[in-house]
């Protein structure tokens, strides 16, 4: 039996690909279930399915080596849509495309990146305060009392604490490490890379991030606004920075990986929140401080809570996944009927990534006066009608909450 030649090559869904697979890769993938589904098929052989997350990525040392191409099941220029569509941005009518023979998506989504980072840093290089601990010869901004103490006496230099005012700030830092990642990769060309590297020399005074730390977190203001649409992808095509899933060894990990489901979820998140302002409607997403219990000890966190005046208006859970003519599974209807139960809400809704019609279907339950009612958005459909979906989506919930 010859082991199958990398890379692995399959799509997001589906099921997948039968390869041959060395014990060592296997125990590789075996610790990474987050990124593909492992079984044992016929003759010895591996079934490798996809679990909603796209890319290249390569895991593993030495025998245990495996490198995984995932393929999207939208169309790219689909794809680059859901991931660079910005509500409000003043370049918004310049949408990100792909050619009609461009069915990769990384060298794509490089030049989506590139021009989505340019026109962040174009009017200049944003700056901030920084917080600086400090020993200098000369006094500083505050005088550290305590540091300062500890050096029994000598006077110099002087333990100090300033703000600095500079471009080594969390957004850059971030856009950065997203530059640094996509210059990296295999299947990237020369030209998007020379862009690349080009953008990132105008950052020579922000500090290059480690691998495996998490994240440095940013708020959206007024002041980062031009930043904002460059950040998102940015934080998109760093999603596997560093991850190891909970109760596994770390595993060698390199390269670049789409979490589908997330990137539906954000895409709801901003489209929704601009339909949904005409309404006064404000949405909160991962909302955080809300339990199942009266103690208090079991948490929920529902994908998007609509609030209006203050008050919870309805929940609203993201799916990516089709469900075809199949109804909801039990497990989505069990977790958004928690959290209605919690919120006493006497609605909530699932919204799918779906290929069907968009026309709401309600779930009433027994005994419980609640309705669940399930959605679809078609991904498929031509951006414009994929907006068309949402604002309706939109207006429905208004409706609901009236």
């Amino acid at each position: 039996m010859t082991v199958a030649a990398s890379p692995i090559s399959l799509t997001e869904t589906g099921r997948g690909v039968q390869v041959a697979l060395r014990p060592a890769q296997v125990a590789t993938l075996i610790r990474r279930p987050d990124l593909v589904r492992l079984t044992p098929a016929a003759s010895g052989l591996w079934r490798v399915s996809g679990r909603q997350r796209v890319g290249l990525i390569r895991l593993g040392r030495g025998d245990g080596t495996v490198e995984l191409r995932i393929r999207p099941k939208l169309p790219v220029s689909q794809l680059l849509f859901l991931l660079t569509h910005a509500p409000g941005t003043p370049w918004q009518d310049q949408p990100v495309t792909a050619s009609a023979s461009d069915d990769d998506l990384l060298p794509a989504l490089a030049d989506a990146y590139a021009r989505a980072a340019r026109r962040a840093l174009d009017p200049g290089v944003l700056h901030g305060y920084r917080v600086t601990d400090d020993e200098l010869p000369v006094v500083r901004g505050r005088i550290r009392t305590a540091d300062q103490l500890r050096r029994t006496g000598l006077p110099l230099p002087v333990a100090v604490r300033y703000d600095d005012f500079t471009a080594d700030i969390a957004e850059n830092r971030v856009l950065l490490a997203a530059l640094h990642r996509l210059e990296r990769l295999p299947g990237v060309t020369q030209t998007a890379r020379r862009t690349l590297r080009h953008l990132a020399g105008r950052l020579p005074e922000v500090t290059p991030l480690r691998p495996g730390p998490p994240l440095p977190t940013w708020t959206p203001t007024r002041l980062n606004s031009r930043y904002e649409p460059a950040l998102r992808l940015a934080e998109l095509i760093l999603t596997d920075r560093g991850i190891t899933p909970h109760g596994t060894a770390p595993v060698t990990t390199d390269g670049f990986v789409l979490d589908l489901a997330r990137v539906f979820e954000r895409f709801l998140t901003d489209t929704l929140t601009a339909a949904l302002l005409p309404h006064r409607i404000r949405v909160q997403p991962q909302d955080r401080r809300h339990h199942l219990d009266l103690g208090s000890r079991v948490r929920i966190i529902p994908d998007l809570v609509l609030y209006r005046a203050g008050r919870p208006l309805t929940v609203v859970d993201a799916k990516y996944r089709d469900l075809g003519a199949e109804p909801p599974p039990h497990e989505h209807m069990y977790q958004l009927l928690s959290y209605c139960t919690a919120l006493a809400l006497p609605h909530g809704h699932l919204v799918y990534a779906a290929q069907r019609g968009d026309a709401p279907v309600p779930h009433p339950i027994r005994n419980a006066g609640i309705t669940l009612t399930t959605h679809a958005v078609d991904l498929a459909r031509p951006p414009t009608e994929i907006l068309a979906s949402v604002t309706a989506l939109a207006d429905h919930l208004a409706q609901v909450g009236d």
